[in-house]
C-alpha cells in the first residue's frame, strides 16, 4: 500500500510542476505522508524534475529539513 502512495505522490508532483507554489505545498504533504526511505527516493525524483523545470528549485529547501 505504501508503494502506491509513493507512485501517487510522484504523479501529483508531476502534474503540479507548472506552478512552484503548488509544487511546494504538495511536496510538504508528501513529506508528512511518506516513509523515510520513500523520501530518499523522492529526493532523486525531484532533482530530475527540477532539471526540466528550474523554477522548482526553491522547493529544495523543504527536502533539507
Amino acid at each position: 500500500m505504501a508503494r502506491a502512495m509513493f507512485e501517487y505522490t510522484k504523479t501529483v508532483l508531476n502534474k503540479v510542476s507548472f506552478d512552484a507554489n503548488l509544487f511546494c505545498k504538495e511536496l510538504q504533504k508528501a513529506l508528512q505522508r511518506l516513509l523515510p526511505y520513500e523520501i530518499e527516493e523522492l529526493k532523486i525524483y525531484i532533482k530530475s524534475l527540477i532539471l526540466q523545470n528550474p523554477e522548482l528549485d526553491q522547493c529544495l529547501i523543504l527536502l533539507k529539513q
